[in-house]
């Protein structure tokens, strides 16, 4: 397919349905190659629709075996039937049931979306568009049924029969092998929130009382032999069910509530009713398979995909276009638990380093797109950071300008206003205009307005008047489709910083500015502050009150002061990076005076080392964010034209080995103290003591090869856990010699059974920044640990290769080949898992111009390729432009 051969589908078109299904019985017959499903819809006419339309529903790869309406088989000439559509000519203008017969292949299904049987268990994945290829529908989310659903399968295959809602009849199938199990969930959802498992799976399960009494079994079920896995899973569902309870008020609302976990799955996990399905990357967890990060995933997306319960499912969205208003919503909440269940400050640093890392990337490239797009070709490509991330920022700032109590309130009555319906960003916006009282028209350009916008700050201050004034600017640089920009609504928490900490603050009659909160809704504004007893350092953005780029006239001496006084930890943080971002910017461009950098490393290892013996031990997990420094990605996103992914690492290199050298006694000292005492829990207190003493194990690795060496063999040897084992095989691929191999061999020998721990060997060596790399990953192609039809393994080597920016951007362009290659391989069985590959081209134009060209010939091979699906052809098509 041609990307011009797609069409344009947008926001300003859209209308309601000319029809609305109120109820879905589904009889589905499983077996692996001839699953035949019939369903039974009961029409009606839209009121708000065209009167007199045809009945259009959608399909994709159907084969239609029967039709009938209203129980009689309709005439051949009442409709046409084709793989991608059912049309009913001249339906009747009234009420009416239609009855579709459909036999699909669910061995066959490499696409992973619809109903597909991969290791043994069938499994759907239907969000955005994947019930069109179950059965002809009106695949759109403001359509929304009761769904009545009756599984029916071998049961020696398929002992585990579930679906949507509360299970109400169980049963043999007289004179067979067969059985049967009929679901009915009562709340209507539209066909995207659908779901079915069967197959043999094991499980864990526990009983939940609601807020409100009602008695809930929670379930979750995985592959047998790994219910043992499970369990912090089933932990974590139920503590975000009553956090969900006590912050938000929302209380669950079916009988059972069920996770399932599968090895082949495009997504990290979907949220249908009462049915979450789950990649077991997010589900399976004990200390020797999963590592203190998979359990803080898993935690929070357990938590976001309950979370969808209420914003999502009992709301979802009227299209597409709004579907930063469940994501990003929900992702909001997700993150507010996981803050409050380990540390806050910590928390907000990880996911402003992902924001940075992946949205602030797509906002600076050919694939920026708005929070609420305009238009679209394919919606798969569409789940975005922007959409996710951006989104929830959009939801914090929300929070920030009209108060915790007001956004409380405009909560509440979004879930009573919204309840049962399909809602937009305007509806859901209205409910705070009206809970704060405040006008929030210029607000809502966060949702239509992409890029990410500028601070410019400077201040003055006047020791007579004792007056300080902070003049502050934004601008949004050009994105795709959007040359101009408007100004947004920023808030900017601040507060003064002077010689004993934080100084009064005092504005007079500003309208601009609260105690504590600036708000900038224009190009410029000056604030000004009196009563200022000393000159002060401003701390701006404090929290990351915005998701913006802040350029302050501070000097390194002043942001060190921050670092070591500033009563805000994110800024605290903030200010050592920023330390560290302008001399890696610096060393990376051309002609850069080495010396320098060294200079920068010694006051940069000046300060970590006063913070690390005076304070690194009060919170080993924020320690371990402060002494890690920018990444390589992000210093090249701050450059941002004329990049050479070379000299950036050589210089985030030699600043990391200084730093090291500098910190090498502090460092083993710290390991020492560190040393566990205990054995292995996934808390957030040890797990940042594990944290903190892995993050120095990689600084001394860099510093100090053959120290490095050392310790990370003890730790490996030692460790009674993956996060150790896995940190010191991490350490030990920055020390290139047979040492390095040996470890390598020997992870791959203790883990040979464990394929989401291999997925790590894989991602580990697809990092390593040598020229061989490119080498070793088509090596591990033919290991048998690797398989192009696993998401989970292209993600982890592919992927993983592709986010290395020495090897990805090799001068030669052999990196861009390689990946293009693999996109085009893919995109024949999986175009979801191809398009998000092909996603690692987005910063190209950044690039210096030799490998600049180089990318762009490879991506405009893909583009070139015959038959690409809608995924890869739309991806290619927006990346060139």
């Amino acid at each position: 397919m041609r990307a011009e051969d797609t069409p344009l589908i947008r926001l300003e078109d859209y209308r309601p349905s000319d029809w609305l299904i109120d109820t879905v019985d589904l009889d589905i017959s499983l077996a692996p190659q001839q699953t035949r499903v019939r369903a039974l819809l009961g029409l009606r006419p839209n009121p708000a629709g065209q009167p007199g339309a045809p009945l259009i529903l959608d399909g994709d790869e159907l084969v239609l075996s029967e039709i009938k309406l209203d129980g009689a088989t309709l005439d051949a000439s009442a409709f046409t039937a084709g793989p991608q559509s059912l049309t009913v000519h001249a339906p009747p203008r009234r009420g009416f049931t239609l009855t579709i017969e459909t036999v699909l292949d669910p061995s066959a299904n490499t696409k992973l979306m619809g109903l597909y049987r991969s290791s043994k268990v069938y499994c759907t994945q239907c969000e955005a568009d994947g019930f069109r290829r179950i059965t002809y529908f009106l695949d759109r989310p403001d359509v929304m049924s009761v769904y009545t659903v009756r599984l029916e399968a071998a049961k020696a295959e398929a002992p585990v029969l579930l679906s949507n809602g509360n299970r109400v009849a169980t049963g043999e199938v007289s004179g067979s092998d067969r059985h049967f199990a009929v679901w009915h969930d009562p709340h209507p959802k539209p066909a995207y929130l659908f779901a079915l498992v069967g197959g043999a799976l094991d499980h864990v399960r526990e009983d939940y009382v609601t807020a409100d009494g009602q008695q809930v079994e929670l379930a979750v079920y995985v592959e047998p032999g790994k219910a043992g896995r499970a369990g912090w899973a089933l932990d974590s569902l139920v503590r975000c069910m009553r956090w969900d309870e006590r912050v938000f008020g929302r209380n669950y609302d079916l009988d059972v509530f069920n996770v399932v976990a599968v090895s082949d799955f495009n997504m990290g996990a979907m949220e249908n009713k009462g049915l979450n399905i789950f990649n077991d990357k997010y589900v399976l967890a004990d200390p020797q398979t999963a590592t203190d990060g998979d359990y803080a995933s898993i935690e929070a997306i357990i938590a976001h995909e309950y979370f969808h319960n209420w914003t999502g499912n009992r709301i979802t969205c009227r299209d597409w276009f709004q579907l930063c208003l469940k994501e990003g919503l929900t992702v909001f909440r997700d993150q507010e638990f996981s803050a409050d269940e380990r540390s806050r400050p910590v928390k907000r640093i990880a996911d402003v380093r992902t924001l940075r890392a992946t949205q602030f990337s797509e906002d600076a490239g050919p694939l920026a797109h708005p929070v609420r797009p305009r238009a679209y070709k394919e919606i798969n490509n569409f789940y975005t950071p922007t959409v996710y991330e951006k989104g929830a920022e959009v939801i914090r700032m929300l929070k920030v300008l009209i108060g915790a109590d007001a956004f409380k309130r405009g909560m509440d009555l979004y879930f009573e206003r919204c309840d049962g319906t399909a809602a937009t960003i305007e509806e859901f916006l209205a409910c705070f205009a009206e809970s704060s009282g405040k006008d929030l028209s210029h607000f809502a350009r966060w949702y239509e307005q992409a890029g990410t916008p500028t601070i410019v700050a400077s201040g003055r201050y006047d020791a007579r008047a004792k007056r300080y004034t902070l003049d502050l600017a934004q601008t949004t640089p050009p994105t795709p489709g959007q040359t101009t920009k408007q100004p947004v609504v920023l808030p900017v928490a601040l507060g003064l910083v002077g010689r004993d900490g934080d100084l009064p603050l005092t504005t007079g009659s500003s309208a601009y500015a609260d105690d504590g909160l600036i708000v900038l809704d224009r190009p410029s504004l000056s604030v000004v502050f009196s009563d200022v007893a000393e000159a002060p350092i401003p701390s701006l953005l404090r929290g990351f009150s915005a998701p913006v780029r802040l350029e302050l006239d501070l000097s390194d001496a002043d942001l060190l002061r921050l670092f070591s006084a500033d009563s805000d930890s994110f800024n605290r943080w903030q200010a050592l990076q920023s330390v560290a971002t302008r001399a890696l910017v610096a060393a990376g461009r051309p002609g850069t005076d080495g010396a320098v950098l060294l200079a920068k490393a010694a006051e940069i290892a000046g300060a970590l080392d006063r913070f690390l013996r005076e304070q690194g031990l009060a919170d080993p997990a924020f320690a371990a964010q402060v002494l890690r420094l920018p990444a390589p990605a992000d210093i090249a996103r701050e450059i941002g034209g004329d990049v050479d992914p070379d000299a950036i690492y050589g210089a985030h290199r030699s600043l990391s080995g200084a730093i090291g050298q500098a910190l090498e006694a502090t460092l083993v000292g710290l390991r020492d103290t560190l040393a566990k005492k205990a054995a292995y829990a996934p808390d957030a207190a040890s797990a940042g003591r594990r944290a903190l003493r892995n993050e120095a194990l990689g600084l001394i690795a860099i510093a100090a090869p053959e120290a490095g060496a050392r310790l990370v063999e003890q730790q490996f040897s030692s460790a009674d856990n993956l996060t150790d084992r896995l940190a010191a095989l991490a350490a030990m691929t920055l020390i290139p010699g047979d040492a390095r191999e040996h470890l390598i061999g020997r992870f791959a020998e203790i883990y040979a059974s464990e394929p989401l721990v291999l997925d790590k060997w894989l991602m580990a060596q697809a990092l390593i920044a040598e020229p061989g790399t490119l080498d070793r990953v088509k090596r591990l192609m033919q290991n048998k640990a690797f398989s192009l039809g696993n998401p989970n393994r292209v993600r982890a080597l592919i992927g993983g290769f592709a986010a290395n920016l020495t090897q990805f951007n090799r001068a030669d362009g052999a990196g861009y080949e390689f990946v293009a290659d693999m996109v085009i391989a893919l995109d024949r069985t999986n175009p979801q898992v191809a398009s998000r590959l092909l996603g690692s081209f987005k910063s190209w134009k950044m690039l210096e111009p030799v490998r600049k060209d180089l990318a762009q010939a490879s991506l405009a091979l893909v583009a070139r390729t015959p038959g690409l699906s809608r995924d890869v052809a739309d991806i290619a098509e927006r990346a060139l432009a």
